[in-house]
């Protein structure tokens, strides 16, 4: 079974000998991976949906893995258990990943590791969580086809972070690899070509949007002139 890119890294940041929640499993790709990589990983897989959830059931019976992979029906954290230990959530918007995470903050101080991709919303998601009680380990982009993903690994503890640091990410200001000035160029025009969309009165909205545009030209060293992005 071939998985893409981004499953492939969000797997290999689970920690060996975990007991994995995969919440939004889909067709449960990633925890035949887990399994399958000989890591002492249990996996648990687990959709709102039942439909998808009948998939994944599928696609584990073909890969002769029934009884090493658990599937549970329910939303979100509702299908915690206390052995659980690290929970992956991708390819869901940032949003819901705050509210599945607000709504079960007493689960979610029992967990060691949160794996995060969110669709949008990033710079919510690290501020929700590095307030409260996790710290961001490793940050990675992937890129797959014409999409660049962020995957965010979180690890239980407190460390402080700048506005800098939380809206570009702090692992990620400190590789600045090619992935980086790709995925902010193509943030800097999509915030320029808001502002210019943005009717006026919506003075707050354009002000934030400002001050991004602005982070991001900084950093990136954007000339005014011919707006082409230089490597720092």
């Amino acid at each position: 079974m071939k998985i893409n890119d981004r499953l492939k890294v969000l797997g290999d940041l689970v920690p060996d000998n975990s007991v994995c929640l995969d919440i939004g499993c889909d067709h449960a790709f990633l925890d035949i991976y887990l399994v399958k990589s000989n890591r002492n990983i249990k996996a648990i897989a687990s959709d709102i949906a039942k439909g998808p959830l009948e998939q994944a059931q599928r696609n584990i019976k073909e890969e002769n893995l029934e009884g090493k992979i658990e599937v549970r029906l329910g939303s979100g954290l509702d299908t915690y258990t206390s052995d659980i230990n690290t929970i992956v959530i991708s390819g869901m918007g940032g949003r819901n990943i705050i509210g599945i995470c607000k709504n079960n903050l007493k689960k979610l101080k029992q967990i060691n590791t949160l794996i995060i991709s969110p669709n949008n919303y990033q710079v919510d998601v690290k501020d929700f969580l590095t307030k409260n009680g996790f710290y961001i380990e490793e940050e990675l982009f992937v890129k797959d086809k014409k999409f660049i993903y962020q995957i965010i690994k979180f690890q239980k503890g407190k460390k402080k972070y700048s506005k800098k640091e939380l809206f570009f990410g702090p692992v990620f200001l400190q590789r600045k690899d090619e992935l980086f000035i790709e995925y902010y160029t193509r943030e800097y025009k999509s915030r320029e070509l808001m502002l210019e969309l943005l009717p006026k009165k919506y003075h707050l909205k354009r002000y934030k949007v400002k001050k991004e545009i602005q982070l991001i030209k900084e950093e990136l060293k954007i000339e005014t002139t011919n707006k082409q992005p230089k490597k720092s």
